[in-house]
């Protein structure tokens, strides 16, 4: 795979247009939503408790989510200032949102009898979203799928035998069409978010699986073939060196503390993050991040030049319950005022003052202010550059105090040669994380 944009100012002339649009956008929607919604534990429970296909069938047997209205995620997702989604065509669990045509395991066939995947694509375009499908390569439900480390029946005692007659190669062949069908059934797809590889993750005999297994480079070659202008991840367990840079890497669960580099070349990256501990519907999960770390996960991301994936997990009646909802609107109220720090904006140059994270546009250098400080903010670098300053949320004037020989440091404050100090109000702005714009002299 070779990549389009590697990061902002570092552009290959031809390939400028293909994939410019990730690295603007910066913020998208990632759902995961399947069988598991009605266990309402984790959306690798089927793993977690070594679930057999006929214990797991109650799930596809009552999957009936009758309150599903697509239209009313993407309405959230937009006025949560996302720009793109990536849902869950299909998860580990085996189970197709799409009705395929080389499969009997889909919506399709339970109690809610149509289609799911269709009408989301088209409710999230409506609102001006791009479309992503996630698509596991791992699947605890077909037949031909050998039984590995993480699988569900890895325990079981007779696991090599039942591995005997199952055929990598039929699955594999099973996986192209399922690709096909998503690449040609539902127009132009945006990113193919593939999920994942363990090539050295052997367990009691039974090896992982990495891109031999997976076919990954045929398998490409199709998605490349079916979508040329597509974005591809980077877990196919592909060669990652200079001259096979992935379209994207993707850290998941943590956001890097130095941009991600490969063979020391930038490479264009994306985060993602559930907003609870679970990627799936979990009933009784109790993490969930504060209103903070949601925005700073965001801010952090963009900052070091990469995007942000967050993740909500729809309930079996197809809702997104009350906790996800107001994890939607942390998003949208801060960004409908802070927007502008996100959006086409990147890392900066400069060095962020102490609790401080730096984003910058052009000349607009976006200064989050993640630790509210007490009146004062001292910043170094930008002296002579500085030409205004205001709060985003509201455009209200900050002022800045440049360096004065004579002062008395008992009472007044003393600013260094080479360095401003932006004046604050006592007290923080009703904003989860204040972000002051800072207009430099061109």
């Amino acid at each position: 795979m070779t990549i389009s944009m590697r990061q902002s100012g570092n552009l290959e002339p031809a390939e400028v247009d293909k994939h410019a649009w990730f690295s603007h956008d910066r913020l998208g929607l990632f759902i995961h939503w399947g069988l598991y919604a009605l266990g309402a534990r984790h959306e690798w429970l089927k793993n977690r408790e070594e679930l057999t296909d006929e214990q797991y069938q109650r799930y596809f047997d009552n999957f009936d989510p009758d309150l599903y209205e697509p239209k009313e995620w993407a309405r959230r997702a937009r006025l949560a200032g996302m720009k793109y989604v990536v849902v869950t065509t299909k998860h580990h669990e085996g189970f197709c949102l799409w009705d395929s045509k080389v499969s009997d395991y889909k919506a399709t066939n339970t109690p809610c009898g149509k289609d799911l995947l269709t009408p989301l694509v088209d409710a999230f375009r409506a609102e001006g979203l791009r479309i992503g499908f996630y698509y596991s390569l791992i699947d605890w439900h077909h037949p031909d799928f050998p039984i590995d480390a993480h699988h569900p029946l890895r325990n079981h005692s007779d696991a090599k035998a039942l591995n005997a007659n199952r055929s990598m190669a039929n699955y594999t062949a099973y996986m192209r069409e399922q690709v096909r069908e998503l690449l040609t059934g539902f127009g132009r797809i945006d990113i193919m978010w593939f999920d994942f590889s363990y090539p050295r993750r052997e367990y009691r005999g039974l090896p992982g699986k990495g891109r031999a297994d997976w076919e990954s480079e045929r398998l490409v070659e199709l998605v490349r073939e079916l979508q040329p202008d597509i974005i591809v991840n980077n877990r196919l367990d592909l060669p990652l060196d200079g001259d096979h840079l992935p379209d994207m890497v993707t850290p998941e669960q943590y956001t890097p503390r130095v941009a991600p580099t490969i063979a020391g070349r930038p490479v264009r990256w994306e985060a993602c993050h559930t907003f609870s501990g679970s990627w799936g519907y979990h009933r009784d999960e109790d993490t969930w991040k504060s209103p903070e770390q949601i925005i700073k996960l965001l801010i952090d991301s963009v900052a070091l030049g990469g995007n942000l994936l967050m993740n909500v997990g729809p309930t079996g009646r197809g809702t997104l319950d009350a906790r996800a909802i107001a994890a939607l609107e942390v998003y949208q109220n801060w960004m409908v005022v802070n927007g502008r720090s996100i959006y086409g904006a990147g890392p900066s140059g400069y060095p962020a003052p102490f609790g401080c994270r730096y984003t910058q546009r052009g000349n607009r250098l976006y200064l989050h202010v993640c630790n509210w400080p007490y009146r004062h903010i001292h910043i170094d670098g930008i002296a002579d550059k500085i030409a205004y300053a205001q709060f985003l949320h509201d455009a209200s004037e900050v002022r800045w105090l440049s360096h004065i020989k004579e002062v008395d440091s008992n009472v007044g404050v003393t600013v260094p040669e080479g360095m401003i100090t932006l004046e604050l109000p006592v007290r923080r702005p009703e904003v989860t994380v204040p972000v002051i714009e800072i207009v430099l002299k061109p």
